[in-house]
């Protein structure tokens, strides 16, 4: 059934379906006309239709019906339903009015009934034909999700913190307990935090931006205390993001690639962390300097670039941008979602 939608084959059968069912029905103008009129008769009346069908589907519905603007949809379709039934008439009156020469049929409006009622018919099967592909379409990626979520969910839990990370914070932690308590504390409760958040505030589907910003500065500053001085660390969020969900934990894999694969320059390293929203758009950029060395692809960069684009594709289908650009002794990640 997927290769079925797949590969478009309803609208194989659709059409196959369709123009045989015209072609018998209209087996008198063979008869009568011979196949010059019954093969022109056939195209007329399926390439309107495939004109009027194909243009409700892939123009009026997206831009009107999905951006719930009914009245103009409606208008516009009315509009459209009447075209066919004028242009078809035009035919009719050449094909039974003058070469099959019935009675009455050489007037304008003599067809345009049965046209109106031909194409209405095949407007509605062919919108509910593509309301079952959404429907089938929908079914599978809510399907996907479930069962990517089932397999998934402690892999990439574990993977989130890996144990490079636990064992370094933990040493840091041990040193500055030698050193100062008062900062051992304060890097501990950071630490608390971010595993109370994925512990027991990631369990939904989505979460406060501000809580995923949270746990980013979090996260950074822990970085920040395992980093020298020649390290320039900064994060910035401009005072527009808020106020908006998002899947948790979509976020962190790239501000943890930036400090795995930073450069190690005697000079000087640089991770730069931006956030900005721009109306129903949301931006990510990370900056982070590195030797240009080291080949990239989905094995060697944290979490593995495959596993976070399928996380983006099921979370954020037609909804993301993600792109990444290594240049030189610079590698920088640009990732833009689509919010509600």
């Amino acid at each position: 059934m997927s290769r079925f939608w797949k590969y478009k084959l309803d609208h194989v059968v659709f059409w196959a379906a369709t123009v045989a069912f015209h072609m018998f029905t209209r087996a008198e103008i063979l008869r009568v006309a011979g196949p010059g009129e019954f093969f022109l008769e056939v195209l007329v009346r399926n390439g309107l239709l495939a004109a009027v069908i194909y243009t409700n589907l892939l123009i009026l519905i997206p831009r009107f019906i999905r951006q719930k603007k009914f009245l103009g949809y409606a208008g516009l379709l009315v509009a459209l339903l009447f075209a066919y039934a004028l242009a078809k008439n035009v035919h009719d009156i050449h094909l039974y009015g003058e070469v099959l020469g019935r009675p009455g049929a050489d007037h304008f409006f003599s067809n345009t009934f049965y046209n109106l009622s031909i194409v209405v018919f095949y407007v509605a099967f062919s919108i509910a034909l593509q309301l079952s592909r959404e429907w089938y379409d929908q079914r599978e990626l809510i399907r996907k999700i479930e069962i990517e979520k089932l397999n998934t969910e402690l892999a990439y839990l574990r993977s989130q913190i890996n144990p490079h990370f636990l064992f370094n914070s933990i040493n840091t932690i041990y040193f500055q307990i030698d050193k100062k308590n008062t900062d051992a504390r304060d890097t501990l409760s950071t630490f608390s935090d971010m595993l109370r958040y994925q512990l027991y505030e990631c369990n939904g589907q989505e979460v406060p931006i501000e809580k995923e910003i949270r746990y980013l500065e979090n996260y950074i500053e822990l970085q920040r205390l395992r980093k020298g001085e020649n390290y320039q660390i900064e994060f910035r969020s401009t005072e527009n993001v808020g106020g908006f969900t998002i899947a948790p934990l979509v976020l962190i894999c790239f501000v943890e690639n930036a400090f795995k694969h930073v450069s190690h320059h005697a000079q000087g390293n640089r991770i730069h962390v931006a956030l900005d929203k721009d109306e129903n758009r949301f931006r990510m950029t990370v900056f982070n300097t590195w030797d240009g060395k080291e080949k990239v692809n989905d094995e060697n960069t944290g979490i593995g670039l495959k596993n976070v684009r399928r996380r983006l594709e099921l979370l954020y289908p037609n909804r993301h941008l993600l792109e990444i650009r290594p240049s030189g002794n610079d590698f920088k990640v640009e990732l833009t979602l689509r919010i509600s």
